[in-house]
């Protein structure tokens, strides 16, 4: 008999625990019409759980375990969530505790004053915020170069970092701190678009714009006649409290350095100029974006390259191919004025290939591509549209999105642009 998970669809701990089960493998009874508004906190349920917290998981033998961590390590025990080797468990351990202490606890206490369950204070609500996109900020640095938080593939420490972000992302982090933390985001999207948990997380409706709780309407009292007034005495030097932390930058602002793309001569070509006619003409035809390229062209100053996904194997439903090519794109930010792209997704569900075309300043794509922690997952090859007729059909249908590889049609697809 599989163990009962006693836990609300949408409450953020409870996810976690689905989410360790579902990529662990294991098998739980959970009621997903349960609702925590509910006469559930009866007498039976606290003498087997007497601090009456959610989410519990009830074992065959009647031992009830409680704490939604504990609970999720339990489900992935025997699975590859867990590492064997005794650093990266310890790893993941680290992970456990920054999830909650760092991200989730201060996370509840700020959105509880949204919720009004805790009366709203802006400086409070101010500081613990603040604090939790300084955490983020450091995580966006670790995440430059990893894909996930501890080796290779997928561990419990994503489970709980990336529940706990879910969590973040619909209450207290809006959109304009999330554009501060791009890794932060790539990460998300691939943890929660990961197949096997599409059925915890999706659909997520991400915070755009936290709004505070209205105040509540100031009773009207006769107004006193005012007494003179005393001069003030001056200010003395405000104390600093006992417990107000004092701490180095946690990211180091780092020097500039200069891009050795822009010491290549100067080019006739206006990468920026191609782009606005992109987006306003046809691509093909007389007058289209296609036929400007041609005529501007600086073939000494630019190149082209095709781009292909290595691992299309690995490739399921076309939206999330979709998403992913968008979260490579979001990663070639800091290459913006060196690169126009246009890549896609061709195929169907569970049979695509990921392929397109991109312009780059100067011969060699490495310099303008590795930006992007993830850029050794694609292939690339220098595209000869003078000269070679299949380069330019490659080229010109990867820019008009009707490219077809191997009779797959182009299903969708994102620019950089």
């Amino acid at each position: 008999m599989a163990p009962t998970l006693t836990g609300a669809a949408g409450n953020p701990r409870a996810r976690r625990v689905r989410a360790a089960a579902a990529l662990a493998g294991a098998e739980i009874n959970w009621d997903s019409k349960f609702d925590m508004s509910g006469n559930w906190k009866t007498e039976e349920f606290l003498a087997k759980n007497p601090f009456g917290f959610l989410p519990t998981l009830e074992l065959e033998d009647g031992t009830v375990l409680r704490e939604s961590a504990a609970i999720a390590e339990y489900l992935a025990e025997g699975s590859s969530l867990l590492p064997s080797d005794k650093t990266q468990r310890a790893e993941v351990n680290q992970w456990r505790s920054t999830a909650d202490q760092e991200l989730f606890v201060p996370a509840s206490l700020a959105n509880r004053q949204l919720m009004g369950v805790l009366p709203y204070s802006k400086p409070n609500f101010d500081g613990i915020v603040k604090k939790i996109n300084e955490r983020l900020a450091v995580i966006d640095s670790i995440l430059i170069t990893k894909t996930f938080l501890v080796g290779e593939r997928i561990t419990l420490a994503d489970v709980l970092v990336g529940s706990a972000l879910a969590f973040l992302f619909t209450t207290v982090i809006d959109g304009e701190s999330r554009v501060k933390v791009p890794n932060v985001v790539r990460y998300f999207e691939t943890f929660v678009n990961h197949p096997k948990l599409l059925e915890v997380y999706n659909p997520i409706n991400l915070v755009e714009k936290v709004t505070p709780p209205a105040a509540p309407a100031k009773e009207q009292k006769p107004k006193a006649e005012k007494a003179p007034k005393e001069p003030k005495a001056p200010k003395a030097p405000k104390a600093k409290e006992a417990d107000e932390e004092e701490e180095e930058p946690l990211v180091p602002a780092e020097p500039k350095v200069k891009n050795p793309l822009d010491d290549l001569p100067k080019s006739a070509f206006n990468l920026e100029e191609w782009k606005r006619q992109y987006s306003n003409l046809d691509t093909r035809g007389s007058g289209g974006s296609l036929e400007w390229f041609y005529e501007k062209f600086d073939r000494e100053g630019f190149s082209i390259y095709r781009v292909d996904f290595k691992y299309n194997e690995e490739l399921t439903q076309v939206f999330m191919s979709s998403n992913q090519v968008g979260g490579f794109f979001n990663r070639l930010e800091a290459s913006r004025k060196y690169l126009f792209g246009s890549v896609g997704v061709l195929g169907k569900a569970n049979d695509s290939i990921i392929s397109g075309a991109v312009i780059i300043r100067g011969q060699d794509i490495e310099p303008v591509i590795n930006v992007a922690p993830d850029w050794e997952s694609y292939s690339y090859k220098k595209l000869d549209v003078d000269n070679n007729k299949e380069d330019k059909e490659f080229f010109e249908g990867a820019m008009a999105w009707d490219l077809v590889v191997d009779g797959k049609e182009w299903a969708d697809g994102k620019n950089f642009k």
